[in-house]
């Protein structure tokens, strides 16, 4: 082996590393987060009402329960993050290069196509169902609440809940146990809550259980990648729909 194929083999081992990392996870999640609330408040422009990602919303009313604070809150509360990971890892002395926060994205493609097709494959076999489609609302609205669901989804069901699920059946099983339970009973709360209140989806089983499916893949790919490639890939899945890549 030639030693540039050698430095290539390590550059790519390098990537697979640091890019699980929080500090890559957060790096990678700002241009979701910057072109979410651009689009969400161009969308929102001409409306009497909002229209924003539930999980997007949860996330505000607590933040809106410490008071004024609230009013800026989530901004304050993604920068107090970002300067708590970084501190947190700077032991690590983890490489921050650029080029890995483009691959991350092209990477997170990758796995929103298959994990579209192979959920979608999957079901359809057990159920002759087609993927859910997206409410009728107009296009950038769409496209707004796709990169949305991607960036809040993925933080309040993978990071807390499957995060917090892990560290609480930790205590009382060996590590696999502990992730291979917090995965399930996460999914399960994935797919249940998109029932709940006014706005949630007419229950059907087969609908259930293609949410559970994807949201059971995205925490395996939460576990393995982290949460900026998971991140993305819920949201470029989101996208794919929008643009009608499932018909």
């Amino acid at each position: 082996m030639t030693t540039a194929a050698r430095n290539r083999g390590s550059d790519w081992r390098s990537y697979f590393e640091v890019t699980r990392s929080g500090t890559y996870g957060f790096l990678a999640a700002l241009p979701l987060w910057v072109a979410y609330e651009v689009l969400i408040l161009m969308a929102n422009s001409a409306r009497l009402g909002e229209i924003r990602v539930s999980a997007d919303i949860w996330i505000k009313r607590v933040l809106s329960s410490f008071g004024a604070a609230g009013m800026f809150g989530l901004g304050l509360a993604v920068l107090i993050a970002g300067i708590a990971v970084f501190y947190w890892e700077r032991k690590k002395n983890l490489p921050i290069r650029p080029r890995y926060l483009f691959i991350m994205p092209l990477e997170s493609a990758v796995y929103a196509v298959a994990l579209g097709w192979f959920v979608g494959t999957a079901i359809g076999i057990v159920f002759a169902m087609a993927p859910p489609q997206m409410a009728q609302i107009d296009g950038p609205t769409q496209l707004a609440l796709s990169l949305g669901a991607g960036l809040y989804e993925e933080l309040v069901f993978r990071v807390l809940l499957v995060g917090v699920l892990f560290w609480l059946l930790r205590k009382f099983s060996d590590r696999s146990v502990a992730y291979l339970s917090a995965a399930l009973i996460g999914a399960a709360i994935f797919s249940a809550v998109h029932y709940v209140g006014p706005f949630g989806d007419p229950f059907t089983i087969s609908s259930f259980a293609f949410r559970f499916l994807f949201g059971l893949m995205l925490n395996g790919l939460y576990i393995l990648r982290g949460f900026g490639v998971v991140a993305w890939t819920h949201a470029l899945y989101d996208v794919s729909i929008v643009v009608g890549l499932w018909g």
